[in-house]
């Protein structure tokens, strides 16, 4: 999986546009988050195959800002505060977090500063160590 980031313009239609240039080219969108500040649209979304999206996006004239790793990550949503505890063992790794959404199976998606350590740091939360 990979995010793609993308700056939208903040009118109506920029993330339907989005959307529909995706949708014709095949490439379905499995999570993601949209925002608008100060005027300035950003989305990063998760999809399977990065390269096809960005070239589908610049194709309708879409600015694709980069396409990127991430670690996918299931926290036990019956257990308050998992987010609090996966996020701090980032940090005493030593990893910022740039990105953060959720997909649409209610997995954590998260990009950090140092991809290698950051899977190291998921794998062993998912091992139990978390």
């Amino acid at each position: 999986m990979k995010n793609i980031a993308i700056a939208l313009a903040d009118v109506p239609g920029a993330i339907a546009r989005m959307g529909e240039a995706l949708g014709r080219a095949g490439i379905s969108v499995e999570g993601g988050a949209a925002f608008s500040v100060d005027g300035r649209g950003i989305a990063h979304f998760l999809v399977h195959d990065g390269d096809a999206a960005r070239a589908a996006l610049e194709a309708a004239g879409i600015r694709v800002i980069a396409v990127q790793d991430v670690l996918v990550q299931k926290l036990d949503q019956e257990r308050p505060g998992q987010l609090g505890l996966f996020t701090r063992r980032l940090a005493e790794a030593g990893l910022n977090i740039s990105v953060l959404y959720s997909d649409h199976a209610n997995q954590l998606i998260v990009i950090v500063d140092d991809m290698e350590r950051g899977r190291m740091v998921s794998e062993g939360w998912m091992r139990g160590e978390g």
